[in-house]
């Protein structure tokens, strides 16, 4: 029997302008702030044991709290979470901008991630269920995957304006106007379908485990990076993280409304995407890490010359996510895009293991980024539309949200070990060339060196495991639009579905 197709709304392409502006606000304000923290410390009297806080508190709410977030969209509607994630995150920010102290500063940025963690999957799930046609899906999703690949090294450009020519407050003010414009804009705009809420009661025992589940996980990569693998506080961190995530799901798989109905993680090709996508997450986050501390400490770059070193791998994941993975989403399947392009990121990773202290930068960091963003834009596109994919309309919140939380968990992951894994080497090196050593400054520069090219081949392989997930896992023929009314994954008859449009799958 026909399905019905609802009208697609008039407006949904202005809508996507507000959306693309939120999730780019989000994104950016990720990194912007890491440019700006010498400053800030400097100006405040952080000291160094809580200077890691500026960021950590921003990671653990923002990651612990997305599921919370997302299942809030669905409850309350994505229209109306969208725009309170928009006014708390622009009032956050005002907060962290006129910090006067490290409580308030400290508060500002848990805020952020809170009030993020509503926004995020919000977005995402608005263009979930307004975007149900295949050829406009993948224009839709080009953009946002773009934003998504690419947000964060605009974060470096503008941290390194901001800081250099302005003041390290105005990384957190520039979030006001955005917020604003998207907030003012998604008012007016943005209608979202009706009958795709979720109003079943809230799962209050899956918020805690889930919440303090991340948390502690989040919060475990961070300890490591600082007191080692194997303190008591992050081996406990990790075993607490364990139990609390495996009792969620344990409670899941009982309860009536579950706050992740266990269909959305555990579908062969939605499952692929949220491992595939947290692992290439885990390269890049270190990425741009070493590269920045590369560029400044060893080349001597200033903090606005940083951030014009990155334009090349933005550009390649614009033209990535844009020119091939739009074009091509509706043409090949989707593993034939994300597997290759997580293999075209990882050729351009394995360049940057030539790094040296006299590196030039035309002639290894600028192809190398050029490819690293050529191909993870060409993944992440159509990991972004994959994950939210053929989802029930009351699921699109929490489908969304799991695609944040990867993406969170694997940032935090990344930054952890891959930093840990350069700091080993670093000191191993230097130990080792101690005595051939023609000065301090030069065995330093080199051990640095060495501890980045060290990480960035565990960087490769990252990849490498991405790719081969994403072929592997990711089966379906094409990229589907909403679930089909009355059934559920598995096409088993369900309740209380909308009548939307069946895609190629």
């Amino acid at each position: 029997m026909p399905v019905s197709l609802p009208a697609l709304d008039p407006r949904r392409w202005k809508a996507l302008v507000f959306i693309a502006l939120a999730q780019l606000m989000v994104v950016l304000d990720a990194t912007i702030v890491n440019i700006a923290l010498p400053s800030a410390q400097a100006d405040l009297g952080i000291s160094d044991g809580n200077r890691q806080w500026v960021i950590t508190a921003y990671a653990l709410a923002f990651g612990g709290l997305l599921l919370f977030g997302g299942r809030i969209a669905d409850l309350w509607g994505r229209k109306r979470a969208f725009l309170v994630g928009l006014v708390g995150f622009a009032g956050a920010s005002a907060l962290g901008g006129a910090a006067v102290n490290t409580g308030v500063l400290l508060g500002s940025r848990a805020l952020q991630g809170a009030f993020g963690a509503l926004l995020a999957p919000a977005a995402l799930s608005l263009l979930a269920v307004m975007f149900t046609d295949a050829k406009e899906r993948a224009k839709a999703f080009g953009i946002y995957g773009a934003i998504a690949g690419g947000g964060g090294a605009v974060g470096l450009i503008l941290g390194g304006f901001l800081t250099e020519y302005l003041d390290w407050r105005w990384t957190f003010f520039v979030n006001i106007p955005f917020a604003v414009i998207a907030a003012a804009g998604a008012y007016f705009v943005i209608r979202e379908p009706e009958g795709s809420r979720n109003r079943s009661t809230l799962d209050i025992p899956g918020v805690v485990l889930s919440t303090l589940g991340l948390v502690s996980l989040v919060y475990g990569f961070t300890r490591a990076e600082s007191d080692g693998w194997t303190s008591p506080v992050t081996l406990g961190l990790f075993v607490a993280a364990g139990v609390l995530l495996a009792a969620f799901a344990l409670v899941e798989s009982r309860v009536k409304a579950p706050l992740l109905p266990l269909r959305v993680v555990t579908e062969r090709n939605r499952g692929g995407v949220y491992a595939s996508l947290g692992l290439a997450v885990i390269a890049m986050f270190g990425l741009f890490l070493f590269l920045t501390y590369y560029l400044q400490i060893v080349k001597g770059y200033s903090p606005v010359r940083t951030g014009f070193a990155f334009l090349p791998m933005i550009a390649g994941m614009i033209t990535g996510s844009t020119q091939i993975g739009a074009r091509l989403m509706n043409r090949v399947p989707p593993r034939l895009l994300m597997a290759p392009g997580f293999l075209v990121a990882a050729t351009g990773m394995l360049l940057l293991t030539r790094l040296e202290v006299g590196s030039d930068y035309a002639t290894l960091i600028l192809p190398a980024q050029l490819l690293l963003g050529l191909g993870m834009g060409t993944a992440f596109m159509p990991a972004m539309s994959m994950a939210t994919s053929g989802v029930q309309p009351r699921d699109a919140g929490v489908a969304s949200a799991m695609v944040n939380t990867s993406q969170q968990v694997g940032g935090a992951i990344g930054t952890a070990l891959l930093n840990t894994i350069a700091a080993s080497a670093t000191t191993a090196y230097a130990t080792s060339h101690a005595t051939e050593a023609t000065s301090p400054t030069a065995l330093k520069l080199a051990a640095m060196v060495h501890g980045y090219t060290s990480a960035i081949w565990w960087a490769v392989g990252i990849l490498l495991v991405s790719s081969a997930i994403a072929f592997t896992f990711i089966t379906t023929r094409g990229q589907g639009g909403q679930k089909v009314a009355g059934s559920d994954d598995e096409g088993r008859p369900v309740e209380d579905e909308v009548a939307v449009p069946v895609l190629a799958h």
